[in-house]
């Protein structure tokens, strides 16, 4: 496997690590497709039950290695992902179900910042550089930040930065409602993968259940939600887990849970 990216599956987590520092970790077409092997893979190892993001280096990305891209924005469509691939932007195909956590230092441009929007727990210090850019390379964004930004920071905050290409900090990203926590650089990835530890330490069922439910009112509405929100109640209520989580309080210790 190419060590562009690193993927590490262990204590149920599976940690994808870009590792281009030469390039500011910059996502080639390459890249792209093992980021997306790999979240379908997350996706489908009943093994594991959370994801972590994060990259080698001083910086998280520059966004794309445009030069390497253009002649596939310029057919007007985005590449077809291959089998056992799950697009890593919640555009194409079927969306990865499990919780998705990202650690960011430095700059995280354009893709970057859109692969942000797309997860679910954000860690970055409060010096990280976020920017849609592409304005102000003669294209615009195309991953998802012109439907998703606006839903994170309120529509005219948004225009502001999707219009104009200029950057926002870590701290301000944070003061918006964007970014989960804030962490130094020296620790934002041990952060990161402590939230995926409590994350894995849950009920698989559970977790998986909440963030269908908040998905669903993202995606569709409050009132889709509330309408299904008892849908995965009785699959839940009738698991060996619910019995776990019940038997543990009772027990008065952690749980132990299976995802059954």
């Amino acid at each position: 496997m190419s060590e562009k990216v690193l993927i590490e599956a262990s204590e149920h987590i599976l940690t994808i690590t870009f590792n281009r520092p030469e390039k500011m970790n910059a996502l080639d077409p390459e890249s792209f497709y093992l980021l997306a092997q790999a979240l379908y893979r997350l996706q489908h190892d009943d093994d594991l039950r959370v994801g972590v993001i994060q990259a080698n280096g001083k910086h998280f990305t520059a966004g794309l290695e445009l030069e390497k891209w253009a002649p596939i924005f310029a057919k007007g469509s985005v590449p077809e992902l291959p089998p056992e691939h799950l697009d890593p932007y919640g555009i194409n195909g079927a969306r990865l179900t499990k919780p998705l956590i990202m650690a960011v230092q430095g700059i995280c441009y354009t893709s970057g910042l859109e692969l942000l929007l797309n997860t679910d727990i954000r860690v970055a210090t409060p010096e990280a550089r976020f920017a849609q850019l592409e304005v102000q390379r003669g294209i615009y964004p195309c991953g998802g930040g012109t439907v998703r930004l606006p839903e994170e920071i309120g529509w005219a905050r948004a225009q502001r930065y999707l219009l104009t290409g200029d950057e926002f900090s870590g701290q301000q990203a944070f003061d918006w409602g964007m970014i989960t926590e804030l962490s130094d650089a020296d620790h934002v990835q041990q952060r990161a993968r402590e939230l995926a530890h409590k994350v894995a330490a849950a009920a698989p069922l559970g977790v998986k259940a909440a963030l269908k439910s908040s998905k669903t009112a993202r995606m569709n509405g409050d009132k889709a939600a509330l309408q299904t929100v008892f849908d995965d109640m009785p699959a839940v209520m009738t698991s060996a887990d619910a019995r776990e989580g019940v038997q543990s309080f009772l027990e008065r210790r952690p749980a132990v849970f299976q995802g059954k």
